[in-house]
């Protein structure tokens, strides 16, 4: 079954063509679904500019400045079942930003974000060493099924590569 994704896009006509397709977006969320065999199938997935990002990240984590993707998890009241996962909230000019600097396509980065913001969603984090290189191997492995390279290989900005 195919993740429902409730695909929001808040940010300029001109920059829209660049974002993921919907069946983009359900590849990536129903691979890391499928691999964690977890039944909830339903996101919203909203891209926005730097502005809401600074804000939400700023009211929700403290830090007041403008990131890639937060990740909302759906917490459900006691005594319901909802197919709910949560929200992830993109801002698109930090993806293609990072997405130049390190030397790789939007598409992939969006690909890494979606599948990184998912497994939070899900309860993985990467505050200590083995957390991180948990959900880091994870998000390799689920990238390579879609033939998208290590995110985290580092590139010399003076190499070709």
């Amino acid at each position: 079954m195919s993740p429902e994704i409730d695909r929001q896009v808040v940010i300029s006509a001109a920059a829209e063509v660049a974002l993921p397709t919907r069946a983009d977006l359900e590849a990536w969320v129903g691979a890391v679904l499928e691999r964690e065999g977890d039944a909830r199938h339903e996101l919203t997935i909203r891209f926005v500019e730097r502005e809401e990002s600074r804000q939400l990240n700023r009211d929700y984590r403290g830090k007041d400045k403008p990131t890639n993707v937060l990740s909302f998890p759906f917490e459900t009241p006691p005594g319901l079942e909802l197919p709910l996962l949560g929200d992830l909230v993109i801002c698109h000019d930090i993806v293609v930003d990072e997405a130049r600097e390190q030397r790789k396509s939007t598409h992939d980065h969006y690909a890494h974000l979606v599948i990184h913001g998912c497994l939070h969603l899900l309860g993985y984090d990467h505050i200590d060493d083995q957390e991180a290189e948990q959900m880091e191997s994870l998000e390799r492995t689920l990238l390579t099924q879609f033939g998208i390279a290590d995110p985290y290989r580092l590139v010399d900005p003076e190499s070709d590569a």
